[in-house]
């Protein structure tokens, strides 16, 4: 059976590349997925062009049109979920319930924002001159790069196109090489919704070929990006001396603090969904298990005994727990860390090995390592994978502290009975987004994502707060 080749989208047409590049399953490596091309400089410079010559139309079209496009992606991404949750976890390693959960996840951001085309408001206040009115509107900022991770590779790309076309923009994506299957899809299904050839266009490739194109292109106005917080500076970089508006999320090294107080089992099993489900390759993963010394050794023993119970295999089969790591590097990276930890002094007391599955693929046993102090790496920097260290701390006002003892301040969570202890985490955590008794991973597609200090720069993604990023504010004065 022929390997099914698979083009960039630009203004309206598939067009191949001048080479194209395997796509292949994590779980099993015998498994090519497809062919999918790879852009080239030219090629962006196409993309971005047949952009700036859709977004007159677009920007000042009508909004009945762009809410029907929306809706339509939306109703076609969750009449497919199944299949698309499918081709996730073939190409990225999530297991299927995942996969379909992400694409369930992406047909809603679709339809939210299908509604936002036709929320989206303004102002009109007195002047201080009399017979002179004031009008506040919001209008597209223009022409949008759009560079996705791998870790989501369906409802990363759904939560910044959305909007952005939303809005009136018209967007250039460029998806991570290693998952181009899922965006690939998204823009084939965008490709059939109604939308103008050159509104939306996909540009696969390598970053290293296409990313600062991209990002220093005189056409793009914006640039929105997901990603690693080294790559993720230089982009800001580029965009100041270019002044284009930018938005960066780059990751986080999240807390997971476990009161004396909390239900043990309910403390084990978000601890377990926080650090290791979707194989730890969450930005919003808890991979620093924060406990106070009173429950300190019974939610050692019963995190042995739950993480004893999850399965390691093939993402596509029945009842798996955990799936593969997403690449060769990605495993060796993780697995390194483990070595790391443990030549700092911590303790590997579960997992952390790599295991041979039905099929050949990237497998890695989710690892727990105690006797772990601030100041090892293993809890400095962000590791991306199934690996979570636990901090033993005295109390509640030592475990806070230790909490916000990182660069990033994505997400963090806390698990306690007491709503004292509650309140206060909620405010005094140097993180964007707070759980209480939940996995910091897993947040709702209709409200603000994004963090502080290292995690994010810039205006919040999803929700009616994406409009601070996508639009831009004009004041218009009328005179009698």
């Amino acid at each position: 059976m022929a390997i099914q080749k698979h083009d960039n989208l630009i203004n309206g047409q598939w067009v191949a590349g001048a080479k194209y590049a395997p796509n292949i399953n994590p779980s099993n490596l015998a498994d090519v997925i497809g062919d999918y091309t790879q852009a080239d400089a030219a090629q962006l410079d196409g993309a971005v062009k047949a952009a700036r010559a859709a977004f007159p139309a677009w920007s000042t079209g009508n909004i009945q049109a762009r809410a029907d496009a929306l809706d339509k992606i939306g109703s076609e991404i969750l009449a497919r979920r199944e299949e698309l949750g499918t081709l996730l976890a073939r190409e990225e390693g999530k297991t299927k319930p995942e996969g379909i959960g992400e694409a369930t996840r992406a047909g809603n951001i679709f339809k939210f924002f299908a509604g936002e085309c036709l929320r989206l408001t303004g102002e009109v206040v007195p002047s201080v001159r009399s017979g002179v009115s004031v009008e506040i509107t919001r209008e597209p900022v223009g022409v949008i790069g759009l560079i996705t991770p791998w870790n989501f590779p369906i409802a990363i790309p759904a939560w910044k196109t959305a909007p952005a076309l939303a809005y009136g923009n018209c967007v250039i994506l460029k998806p991570a090489d290693l998952v181009p299957g899922c965006a690939w899809a998204l823009a084939d299904i965008i490709s059939r919704s109604g939308i103008p050839a050159g509104v939306f266009n996909l540009v696969m490739g390598r970053g290293s070929v296409i990313g600062d194109p991209l990002v220093t292109h005189p056409g793009i106005d914006a640039i929105s990006f997901t990603g690693s917080q080294s790559v993720g500076a230089r982009i800001a970089q580029q965009c100041a001396v270019n002044l284009k508006k930018v938005q960066l999320e780059m990751g986080g090294k999240n807390p997971q603090v476990i009161l004396d107080d909390a239900d043990l089992a309910q403390a084990v099993e978000l601890s377990v969904q926080s650090a290791f489900f979707s194989t730890g390759q969450r930005c919003t993963a808890a991979s620093r298990l924060i406990v106070t010394e009173g429950i300190y050794p019974r939610f050692i023993e019963a995190m042995k005994q739950r993480m004893a119970s999850l399965k390691v295999g093939d993402a596509l089969a029945a009842g798996i727990d955990i799936g593969p790591v997403s690449s060769q590097a990605q495993l060796e990276q993780d697995l390194s860390y483990v070595e790391i930890g443990q030549a700092e002094g911590a303790v590997l007391v579960a997992g952390g090995q790599r295991v041979t599955c039905s099929t050949e693929g990237f497998y890695m046993v989710p690892a727990l390592l105690t006797d772990t102090t601030a100041g090892m790496r293993i809890n400095r920097e962000e590791v991306f994978g199934p690996v979570a260290s636990i901090i033993r701390v005295k109390g509640y006002e030592e475990a806070l502290a230790e909490s916000n003892n990182t660069p990033y301040g994505l997400s963090a969570g806390i698990a306690t009975t007491s709503l004292k202890h509650a309140s206060h985490f909620k405010r005094h955590s140097q993180a964007g987004m707070v759980m209480v008794n939940l996995p910091t991973a897993g947040v709702d597609y209709h409200v603000p994502f994004g963090g502080r200090k290292g995690s994010s720069y810039g205006s919040r993604e999803q929700g009616r707060y994406a409009q601070e990023f996508f639009t831009t504010v004009k004041t218009s004065y009328i005179g009698s």
